[in-house]
């Protein structure tokens, strides 16, 4: 029973790891504003495909890992993470059916949003960044949401076929 709990949760961990591990990984300073938002991405995905597993309070607790990992001010990602996993458990029986070109403008939608409270947050705190740093991440990760998801869905289909 444990063993398959836990298998159960293993890919969505494991996921959630490396999502955390390329957010932290530096990168030339040409590219750094290029990078998705890994994090929030598989977020979205593991908070609509197992909304009970995967909630705000998960969110919560990643975002603040990666707010102290970044040294950034403490609760701004835990924060947008929070908000962005909200309205996506809120949604997700709508968002499950959505057809893939559909989904990718709502999971735009969710990474616009969660730039916008990054930026509004740096912006009450006096924080200042390039324009290119907020948007580069919510066009990229919309392209890169489709081959996302659909690898996902595989991982998620292999741990609960047993394959």
């Amino acid at each position: 029973m444990i063993s398959t709990r836990a298998s159960r949760h293993l890919p969505a961990v494991i996921t959630i790891l490396l999502a955390l591990m390329l957010t932290l990984v530096p990168l030339p300073k040409a590219l750094a504003p290029f990078r998705p938002d890994w994090v929030a991405l598989i977020l979205i995905y593991w908070a609509m495909t197992a909304p009970s597993s995967y909630n705000v309070g998960t969110a919560w607790l990643i975002g603040i890992f990666l707010d102290v990992a970044q040294g950034t001010l403490l609760g701004q990602h835990a924060l947008a993470l929070c908000v962005v996993v909200y309205i996506t458990i809120k949604f997700h029986l709508l968002m499950r059916v959505f057809p893939l070109l559909q989904l990718t403008a709502t999971v735009f939608a969710l990474l616009a949003l969660h730039q916008f409270l990054l930026f509004w947050i740096n912006g009450v705190t006096a924080v200042t960044a390039p324009a290119i740093s907020y948007w580069a991440p919510v066009i990229i990760g919309s392209i890169v949401w489709p081959f996302l998801s659909m690898f996902l869905t595989g991982v998620r289909f292999r741990a609960q076929t047993g394959n």
